[in-house]
């Protein structure tokens, strides 16, 4: 992929290689390395005009925030991000808009 290029999605990536059972192939049809993949994402903040430098680990912090957003359970959103320390999921909740909507609903 070019710089200045779209931004393949998970799909197009998928039809350049259907049999891999990789998310993220090259056109060669092998798997991304951890760098290239990082460039990509990078690239996409760079193309985004995020104003900051975008690294793969914020697509973590966003699955967390997403699901902390949708309400969902603290001790699950531990368990399916894999801290050990809830501590570190609370984040998550603390900021997210929603955490007090329907306390009180029955």
């Amino acid at each position: 992929m070019r710089v200045g290029s779209s931004i393949p999605t998970g799909e197009e990536f998928i039809r350049i290689s259907p049999t891999s059972p990789f998310v993220f192939t090259s056109e060669r049809g092998t798997p991304f390395t951890t760098a290239r993949f990082a460039r990509m994402v990078e690239r996409a903040g760079v193309q985004g005009a995020l104003g900051f430098k975008a690294h793969p680990h914020m697509l973590r912090h966003a699955c967390g925030f997403a699901l902390a957003s949708k309400g969902h359970d603290t001790r699950a959103l531990q368990a399916y991000l894999g801290h050990k320390n809830n501590q570190h999921t609370v984040r998550y909740t603390e900021l997210s808009p929603t955490r007090f909507r329907n306390f009180w609903r029955d």
